[in-house]
This record gives structure tokens, C-alpha cells and sequence, in this order.
């Protein structure tokens, strides 16, 4: 366990958050929650200290009822016989199988609204009808003479049955969308899903009590699992929300908590769920709902967001402003200033319901797979067959924030006054529309321009130093000149601190700021965590236009502060394409070296990509421009000269004045 325990020295305290964290309204939020009572993630990853070294490489194993077993020198086998590579092997597999279904339950979510739409159960436009048209072509779907409605229904059963179909058949979204290279090494490991229903369950099967005991069997369907969690969690789910709500366009938006407004009625959305969301800004800028906010005293409506309903939300919708990430959702909910806090499902820590307690806000529940205690419930039941209330819903909940605001008058509000203004709603088509196809970005990486392209995304950890290591790579980066696409949580800092800016372009390197010209930043935001699939759209069309395979380009993908099982799928996704990730958070496997070498070095010969872990930023971030550098020379493309080096930065606290109010 001697590497497990210095891994854990590398764990901040909540003073060394504090101290280092890059946005400042997060330190002042902090000192302000401590000086009226009220925990935090950080307080509570504190007291949790120190964290189970058995759990944490991943040798601790809980699938049956003779245990927990766990292993030591002097015990190397469970109860039933399972030795440190297979229980790790297991684990993993569950946590993989977990992600598939978490993502794999969001895309549910959006296919079968598309579908309702489309038979016209949900009350909901097609507004993305072009994006249904060219997805159903694809897939080799007569679109002639067809109807967007029929299409839409005809690409919703498609992409229904990848998730679900029993009967092993052909995957069909990776028939039509993945690159023919990649099917070719998916097929000859053997790793192709029959669905993301199957593979789940299969992954459960195999790694319950006496079944699959050959850890290499077991990793075998892990892969398969990325590539459900992929095709179904990621790619169909964008599809569904494009289909349903558009592609979205270039926007700018206010960003961070200085952007709160106080005498508003202050509704904030909380999860990964687009389908209600859309329905509450709609009716909630309706003149009926804006008239009823006045007369109880407000000015008007105003929308905000946390995690991923936001980020799906702000470039589709003008004026949703995004505030935090997950792990930061308390501090928000901290400074008093919301009415209604709407949440769905994932990253929607129970936590919040202490602090919207502290400070009156309504919780309202839209989801009946989460619940939170106390919480408000108006929500879909469990076999849609309310889908058709969907207005009614969301005008109950927006009638429940303008009464929750003339009920919260004398709660007090404090506001930390840090806001920008971000540059947001990057997509493959708005790409291809500025320059004319993918040839441009081909060209600049080819010439050195441009160094490469790292997709920068995942979750916050409090293991490391709340979203510094994100904003540490990513400064690195840019004076590197590698552009950097972003979404889901990892985007918040990158949003909060000005990187999707174009005030950016002054800590970005002259080859890449010459390239984005005066009106572009050197960090673009491509929506919630599905939209990783614009990212690797973008990524492989600028491969295709440079003739080369995507596993070759000068790529990479990093979650610096990865924290839960949709985050391990997530960087799986990118390396079964040939993509490299990086990660300043260890994966469970140290318990196993078979396990951790399968994911740190042997994937390099089968996939062409492997998972490389610092717990420094700024290394991994030399890493990370050293392999790009090396896949450059390989492609014979210009030399980009040695990397540009940044110095840590300093802090300095100031701690907000007290406010008077108790917890």
C-alpha cells in the first residue's frame, strides 16, 4: 500500500482549497459558509480523511456475502478464491457498467422524448430537423418524401434498440458513425456490444460471485462497456437533444455568481435532463409568469444553472447563466440568492437540501428515479404516462419559485461580485460554417499553428485542489498553442475564468492566437458532457480532411479532476478511438499491476492510446505537449520548438464580512 499512500499525501486539506483554488468567489464562498456554520464537500472530504487504503486500489471486494475481502501478503485471495487482478478487474467493471447506465438512463430519457414528440404524445417542436435528416441518411434511412415527425420516430427506434436489443444484431449506430479503422480493431478484439442494456448486465453477471474469474475476461467486457457507454450514453443522447432542441448557435453569457441578480425570482437547474428544462424557460418567460413574478414584488425571471442542464440549456436559450459545476453547487445555494432550485438527476449532491434549508430555497424533484428529502416532487412517474402534462408540470414549478421569492424577503443575500462573459455554443457546424469545412484546422495543425487539440472536460474531485488542476493544464496549454474544447463540469472554471473569452487570447500562444484571429477564444465550449460527440466530430472530420487516422493526430483528451464512473467511461471512450488520456486523479487499480499496466501501458498496442495519471497539473501538462510533440514528429509535420513554460501563480485571501445569519 506504500503507493496508495503517497498518492493520499497528495490530497489537499480544505485550508490548501482556500489558499490555491483559481476563483476567487469560491474562496470567498468558502470563508462566508464557514463563518455561518455551514459544511461543504471540502469540510467533508476533510473529515473523511484518511480514506481506506483497500478501497482505494480497488482490493476490497463487496460481491457477496462472505466478505469484505481484502487483500494483504498474508491473505492474496477472497473467500471464494479471487486474487487482487481479478477483484480489481471486477470493480472497475462495475464502476464502467455504472457509467453506461448512468448515461445510458439520460439518453433514455431524451430518445423516448423524441419519440413522444415525433407521435406526438410531448407537446414539444422538432427544431433540430436538418440534424434528424442527415443522422437518419446516415444510418440509411429513407429520407425522400418522409416527414421530420417520421423520421424522428423511425431514428428513435433505431437508437432505442441500441441501447436495449437482447438478440445479438449489429450495433447500428456504430455501423453508421464510427470510423471504418477503429470497427476494424474493435472487431478483431472482440469488443463490439450487442447493447447497452446487454453489456450492463452482462457486466453484473460476469463479476458476480463465482462466475467470470479471469481478469482479462474481465476487462475484455469493460471495453465493450466504453463503447455502449459511447454509442448509446454520449452519441445518441446529442442526437436526441439536437433532434429535439436544435444544434444551438454562437452566443455569449454572463458567467459566475456575480451574474446572480437580487429582487429576481432566481430559478436554478440542476442535473443532465433537457426535456422539462426547456418546458420551465419557456413558460417561465412567458408573459402570464412574468406578469404573476411582478405582482409578488419581483422584477422579473431569471434563469441559471448548474452541471449539465444549464450547459445544454445557455446556448439554446439566451440568458441561462452557468455558476457552477456539481462540487460547487452548495456555495451557490450559500449565497442566498435563489428561489427554486430545480433538480433532475445526477452530480445533484443531498447535500443541498441542508443548505437550501439554511436560506428557505424551494427543491423541487423532477425525476422518479431522484429523490432528495424534503424536496418538492413534480415529475414524470415511472412510466411516462403523464408525458403529455409536461406544460402543467412546469408551470407548477415556476409558479412554486415566484412563491418561494415573496416567501424568502427577509433572507439575507450575500453575492461575491466576480462575473465574466463567455464565448459558448461551439458544434461542428458552427465550425465547418466559419471555415468552410475542416481543411482549415487541418492545415494550421499541419503547419504548426496550431500544436494540437485536447478535449478538456469530466467532473471535480476534492482530492486535488478544487478546479485548479483544470485551469493549471489548460493555461499551460494555450501559451503552447493547443486549442482546447470543453464541456460539462471541467467547463465551469474554464467559463468562470475567463479562458472561453476572448481576453484569453492574451495568455495564448502567437501560432494559435494568429489562427483565431481577434474574435474567437483559445478555449471552446461545446455544451453539456454528451457533447463530447461534438468534440469528437470535430476531431475526426479535421483528421479525414488531413487524410490521416484519428489515432495518429496530435490529440488528446484529459479530465484532470475525474470523479465518478461516468468520468472512467468517459476517458475509455476516447482512448478505444487511438486518443490518449490524462488524468491528475488515480483510477482504483493499484492493487493490481496486471490491471493498472492493462490501462496505463498494454492499451497502447491494441487501442493506440493509454491512461496516464500525475497528480501535478503542470506535468501532466508537459506530458501531455510531449506526446503531442512526439506524434507530430511521427507525421513528419512541423517541429513546434521546445514549450513554453508558466510560473505558479500566488494568492491572497480576503475574507468576506460576516453576515449575521446561522445555519
Amino acid at each position: 500500500m506504500q503507493a496508495i499512500s503517497a498518492y493520499r499525501k497528495t490530497f489537499p486539506s480544505r485550508q490548501q482549497v482556500l489558499e490555491q483554488t483559481p476563483d476567487p468567489a469560491v474562496r470567498e464562498m468558502l470563508l462566508y459558509m464557514e463563518q455561518i456554520g455551514c459544511d461543504t464537500a471540502f469540510d467533508r472530504f476533510d473529515k473523511q480523511q484518511p480514506q481506506c487504503a483497500f478501497g482505494m486500489a480497488g482490493v476490497c471486494c463487496k460481491n457477496c456475502n462472505m466478505g469484505p475481502c481484502k487483500i494483504t501478503p498474508k491473505s492474496p485471495r477472497g473467500v471464494c478464491g479471487a486474487d487482487a487482478d481479478l477483484i480489481v478487474a471486477r470493480n472497475l467493471l462495475r464502476s464502467a457498467a455504472g457509467g453506461v447506465a448512468q448515461h445510458g438512463a439520460h439518453a433514455r430519457e431524451v430518445l423516448l422524448s423524441l419519440k413522444f414528440a415525433a407521435e406526438g404524445k410531448l407537446k414539444l417542436p422538432l427544431l433540430g430537423a436538418k440534424r434528424i435528416r442527415e443522422v437518419a441518411h446516415a444510418f440509411g434511412i429513407t429520407t425522400r418524401g418522409q416527414s421530420t415527425k417520421r423520421l424522428a420516430a423511425k431514428l428513435a427506434d433505431v437508437l432505442l434498440a441500441d441501447l436495449s436489443r437482447a438478440l445479438p444484431e449489429e450495433y447500428r449506430s456504430i455501423a453508421a458513425l464510427a470510423p471504418a479503422e477503429r470497427q476494424k480493431v474493435w472487431k478483431k478484439l472482440d469488443i463490439l456490444p450487442i447493447s447497452a442494456y446487454n453489456e450492463v448486465f452482462d457486466a453484473f453477471h460476469r463479476t458476480g460471485c463465482g462466475t467470470d474469474g479471469d481478469w482479462e475476461s474481465v476487462m475484455k467486457q469493460f471495453l465493450r462497456c466504453g463503447l455502449a457507454f459511447c454509442y448509446t450514453g454520449v452519441v445518441a443522447a446529442n442526437i436526441a437533444t439536437d433532434a429535439l432542441f436544435g444544434v444551438g448557435q454562437r452566443a455569449t453569457s454572463k458567467v459566475n455568481v456575480g451574474a446572480l441578480k437580487k429582487g429576481w425570482v432566481n430559478i436554478a437547474v440542476h442535473g443532465h435532463l433537457p426535456t422539462l428544462v426547456s418546458e420551465i424557460v419557456r413558460i417561465g418567460r412567458s408573459e402570464e409568469m412574468i406578469a404573476l413574478a411582478k405582482e409578488h414584488g419581483a422584477e422579473g425571471i431569471q434563469f441559471y444553472g448548474i452541471c449539465c442542464s444549464c450547459l445544454a440549456a445557455m446556448y439554446r436559450y439566451e440568458g441561462v447563466i452557468p455558476l457552477s459545476n456539481a462540487v460547487g453547487a452548495e456555495l451557490v445555494l450559500g449565497t442566498g440568492a435563489l428561489d427554486l432550485w430545480v433538480a433532475d438527476v445526477q452530480d445533484v449532491f443531498p447535500s443541498i437540501m441542508d443548505v437550501a434549508r439554511c436560506f428557505k430555497t424551494t427543491v423541487v424533484t423532477t425525476s422518479d428515479a431522484a429523490r432528495l428529502p424534503d424536496a418538492e416532487h413534480y415529475a414524470y412517474d415511472h412510466h411516462h404516462s403523464n408525458i403529455g402534462e409536461t406544460e402543467n408540470i412546469a408551470k407548477k414549478i415556476v409558479t412554486r419559485a415566484v412563491e418561494s421569492f415573496a416567501a424568502r424577503r427577509d433572507v439575507p443575500v450575500f453575492i461575491p461580485a466576480y462575473e465574466v462573459t463567455a464565448e459558448i455554443g461551439f458544434s461542428a457546424e458552427s465550425v465547418q460554417e466559419r471555415y468552410r469545412g475542416f481543411g482549415a484546422l487541418a492545415k494550421a495543425l499541419k503547419s504548426g499553428q496550431i500544436r494540437g487539440i485536447v478535449n478538456m472536460v469530466g467532473c471535480n474531485n476534492p482530492r486535488v485542489v478544487y478546479e485548479r488542476a483544470i485551469v493549471d493544464i489548460a493555461e499551460e496549454l494555450i501559451k503552447n498553442d493547443i486549442l482546447i474544447f470543453t464541456n460539462g463540469c471541467a467547463s465551469f472554471p474554464l467559463l468562470k475564468l475567463g479562458y472561453c473569452s476572448r481576453s484569453a487570447l492574451d495568455k495564448t500562444g502567437a501560432g494559435l492566437r494568429a489562427f483565431l484571429g481577434e474574435d474567437q477564444p483559445p478555449v471552446w465550449h461545446m455544451g453539456e458532457c454528451v457533447d463530447n460527440t461534438r468534440a469528437s466530430t470535430i476531431l475526426g472530420a479535421t483528421a479525414a480532411a488531413a487524410g490521416i487516422d484519428i489515432k495518429d493526430m496530435p490529440y488528446a483528451f484529459t479530465s484532470p479532476e475525474w470523479a465518478n464512473e461516468k468520468g472512467l467511461d468517459a476517458s475509455l471512450a476516447f482512448r478505444l478511438f487511438g486518443i490518449n488520456s490524462y488524468h491528475c486523479v488515480e483510477p482504483p487499480v493499484q492493487g493490481s499491476t496486471n490491471v493498472e499496466n492493462f490501462l496505463k501501458r498494454d492499451t497502447a498496442e491494441t487501442l493506440g492510446a493509454v491512461m496516464t495519471v500525475n497528480t501535478d497539473p503542470k506535468a501532466l501538462a508537459a506530458k501531455i505537449i510531449e506526446d503531442i510533440d512526439a506524434a507530430r514528429a511521427a507525421l513528419g509535420w512541423a517541429d513546434c520548438g521546445a514549450p513554453v513554460r508558466t510560473a505558479p501563480p500566488t494568492f491572497a485571501l480576503h475574507a468576506p464580512e460576516a453576515a449575521g445569519i446561522g445555519a
